[in-house]
């Protein structure tokens, strides 16, 4: 069984090491479209950014690859996939013969569509390329504007500030990273960043980025101000890299349409990671994750799949983020509507939330409280939540 896996990140990776480790004997081949060595990407928002690393680490030692029969091409990219004689083409016309062929393409960074957006001084976060030019920006920086309050806006936005850079995010929503935390949660972090001198504004959004020579001189927010910068950091979300799912006709719905097998619509084409819409077992409705968790143990859950243990994906979904002082982990998904019950002290700085949908625990935010959240995965696991009347039991609540 030839496995071909498209995408050299975390999912790809350990989809590779998971394969060998389970006992496959065939071939593995990684195609990674980047030239450098398979990284670790949430270095690149902190240590890396801050210049405490000279590289990111990497996902596996450059030995690894040889050493356990796995076949990385780097530098090369997918951009046909030949069903019908179970192909996948690349850029340059070479075809890939597969038995199973994987997509773990991974997501790209929303951009902007306003006025402005493609001048020098405005930048994203998504590869060390990216992390390089910020790092150049932020040397020289006197203020930075970062759009968008979510895990990787606010790691930017602590990070500039470490540097001293002066720091303004903005947010359209009423509060940060409310697509994923509870409102204590989101209340915390802003008095979290308040205190190290960011400057946060929820409710406003930049229509325009007013430029000067070619690059960045001031943003124009939908209230009129006109904000001077000479950096635009642009962190507004990510949409799946799913186009070469649809160029080959495969099923696509907010990311390459997986079954429960992740299984994606064709004999032996599979997805799994940032790329891929699942039926999650914890929420019951179909969701697509984005996070260095989840992609690794989809992969592994893929890989006892193909080695022939026909297996159902139920990991509880984890999230973590690192802002300053800030250590935030998530154990599952919450949804807007669920009950939030605060466990501990947010105003020392260590506190959980434990949201509830329909009396059972669906999900817990721990703030410098690992231990909680350590709890939260094992309460979680094999796709049970237990009642609140149990938590409270447990917690003595």
């Amino acid at each position: 069984m030839r496995v071909v896996i498209v995408g050299a990140g975390a999912a790809g990776v350990q989809l590779a090491d998971s394969l060998r480790a389970g006992g496959h004997q065939g071939p593995v081949v990684l195609l990674g479209a980047e030239t450098a060595l398979p990284y670790q990407r949430p270095p690149l928002s902190k240590d890396y950014l801050l210049g405490r690393e000279d590289a990111p680490p990497p996902l596996r030692g450059e030995t690894f690859y040889a050493d356990h029969g796995v076949e990385l091409r780097r530098g090369r990219t997918v951009t046909g996939i030949d069903l019908g004689h179970r192909h996948a083409v690349l850029h340059d016309g070479e075809r890939v013969p597969y038995d199973n062929l994987v997509l773990a393409t991974g997501a790209r960074n929303r951009t902007l569509d306003i006025p402005g957006a493609g001048l020098s001084g405005v930048v994203a976060l998504r590869t060390l390329a990216d992390a390089d030019l910020l790092r150049g920006h932020l040397a020289k920086a006197g203020r930075v504007v970062v759009l968008g309050a979510g895990f990787v806006g606010l790691e930017i936005a602590a990070a500039a500030r470490l540097l001293g850079v002066e720091t303004v995010v903005f947010e359209a929503a009423d509060r940060p990273m409310a697509r994923v935390a509870s409102p204590p949660v989101s209340e915390f972090v802003t008095r979290a960043h308040a205190g190290t001198g960011v400057e946060l504004r929820c409710g406003t959004s930049v229509v325009e980025i007013v430029g000067s020579s070619g690059a960045v001189a001031a943003v124009r927010t939908d209230r009129g101000e006109l904000l001077e910068t000479d950096l635009v950091v642009v962190g507004v979300g990510a949409t799946p890299r799913d186009e070469l799912a649809r160029r080959t006709g495969l099923p696509v719905e907010n990311g390459v349409r997986v079954d429960e097998r992740f299984r994606a619509g064709a004999p032996g084409v599979w997805a799994i990671g940032d790329c891929a819409s699942f039926p999650d077992l914890h929420t019951g409705r179909r969701t697509r994750l984005e996070s260095v968790q989840n992609a690794s143990a989809q992969a592994r859950t893929l890989a006892r799949t193909l080695l022939g243990d026909d297996t159902r994906h139920d990991e509880v979904p984890w999230f973590w983020s690192n802002q300053g002082q800030v250590r935030l982990q998530i154990a599952g998904v919450r949804q807007a509507g669920d009950r939030a019950l605060p466990l501990g002290d947010p105003a020392g700085g260590a506190f959980s939330v434990l949201s509830f949908r329909q009396e059972r625990l669906v999900a817990v935010e721990s703030v410098n409280r690992p231990r909680d959240h350590v709890w939260a995965r094992r309460a979680l696991a094999g796709g049970t939540s237990p009642r609140l009347e149990e938590v409270a039991v447990e917690l003595g609540l």
